[in-house]
């Protein structure tokens, strides 16, 4: 568990600086669009602020795709 605090560590801000607002950005679309489906918004908005990019991927089978098809 040490090494990979030590990696985290290591990476370059400018890695950072790119990656929090991707997953800002994903994190507010799918809370917008969770909250506008009544589908779960706090959860989708908080799973796609800690991980990338799974919650788009399931969000888009499991809402996205059920509501078109029905």
């Amino acid at each position: 568990m040490a090494e990979s605090l030590k990696e985290l560590a290591e990476v370059e801000y400018w890695v950072w600086l790119v990656i929090a607002p991707i997953m800002l950005t994903q994190s507010t679309w799918l809370f917008i669009d969770a909250r506008k489906r009544k589908r779960y918004p706090w959860f989708w908005g908080l799973w796609g602020l800690i991980q990338f990019p799974l919650p788009l991927l399931f969000y888009w089978v499991l809402v996205r795709r059920k509501r078109k098809v029905k």
